[in-house]
């Protein structure tokens, strides 16, 4: 059975796919897309490698790039992601990228809000089942659809590693992205909707403010992109005005200041549950930016992550489709 657990990101397109029964393969690309005519070409008229070709009803895109890349259009930062050309484009790139051509299962998530949504939904389910067009010569089928929350990825995830005492435990799970910060409270896999939420101060607004810091302190603004470009590709530094800029003070001071915002409304929505949370599980690209504040929060508890915290939510979707 071919599974696909597919994590369409505001930062990252984030895939695990494979057959039940063996191990998924995991793949991480940028969630940049556009349509082609946006995209200039290279200097020495050498065609560009890391640019990946989909089409999103007819109209040819490029899929899996930084989002800075492309020229004259706006990358998407709204709850209405989803109906957007931009993730039609990466979720085409997704199924390419998995080099299937019929998907028995494929499972993603939505922030919890939005997953609350029943219409959202439905939305989603229908737009991903059926035969896809992905380029004009390569078509992909996808039989069934599955939508979590996507810290219940994380989560399920946890537990596929095997040293998660989870089974009578209330487990908080918080899932810090680039657009918004999500968690889920589970107790015996229950889904417990009342003290489960998402906040908009987010890994994008960690980049933001530390962009504003590194303006006042070297005289010139960083975009975030070039923030989060450099952070993807593990770099410890930005150029700024010609010099080297270290980036960890930066990003430390920002989270100090964004992150205590949202696990104060963690710990608000928190007050709903009749019994203390047993667990703190801190899963998503964006763990590292609010480590300290949710180990402050919660100093009695020890904080798991899991192994690459960043295909978290997609491995956890795979794991959901094989136990399907």
């Amino acid at each position: 059975m071919n599974i696909l657990g597919i994590d369409i990101g505001y930062s990252n397109l984030k895939l695990a796919y494979g057959n039940k029964g063996a191990s998924p393969t995991t793949l991480l690309r940028p969630a940049g897309a556009a349509p082609t005519d946006r995209f200039s070409s290279r200097f020495d008229g050498k065609a560009q490698d890391d640019f990946l070709h989909v089409q999103v009803n007819g109209e040819p895109f490029i899929a899996g790039v930084a989002p800075d890349r492309a020229e004259l259009w706006s990358r998407s930062l709204h709850a209405d992601y989803a109906s957007s050309a931009s993730y039609q484009a990466l979720f085409h790139a997704g199924l390419l990228l998995s080099e299937m051509e019929h998907i028995d299962i494929l499972v993603t998530g939505l922030p919890v809000t939005q997953y609350l949504d029943e219409g959202r939904r439905k939305v989603i389910t229908e737009k991903m089942v059926g035969n896809h067009q992905v380029t004009p010569k390569r078509s992909v089928t996808v039989k069934a659809v599955k939508v979590i929350p996507q810290p219940v990825g994380g989560f399920l995830d946890f537990i596929a590693g095997g040293d998660a005492d989870v089974e009578d435990a209330r487990v908080l799970v918080i899932d810090p992205g680039f657009f918004s910060v999500d968690w889920v409270v589970i107790a015996e896999s229950d889904l417990h909707r009342q003290s489960s939420g998402t906040s908009l101060e987010a890994s994008s607004v960690v980049l933001e403010e530390a962009s504003r810091l590194i303006a006042k302190d070297h005289g010139s603004n960083v975009s975030t992109e070039k923030l989060e470009n450099a952070i993807r590709n593990g770099k410890s530094d930005v150029l700024v005005l010609g010099q080297r800029v270290e980036l960890s003070p930066y990003i430390e001071q920002a989270s100090r200041k964004v992150a205590p915002v949202v696990v104060e409304s963690i710990q608000k929505s928190l007050r709903k549950e009749s019994e203390s949370v047993d667990r703190v599980l801190l899963v998503g690209g964006g763990a590292t930016f609010f480590q300290n504040a949710v180990a402050a929060a919660f100093p009695q508890l020890s904080v798991a992550t899991t192994k690459d915290p960043v295909f978290s939510n997609a491995r956890g979707f795979w794991f959901m489709g094989a136990s399907l």
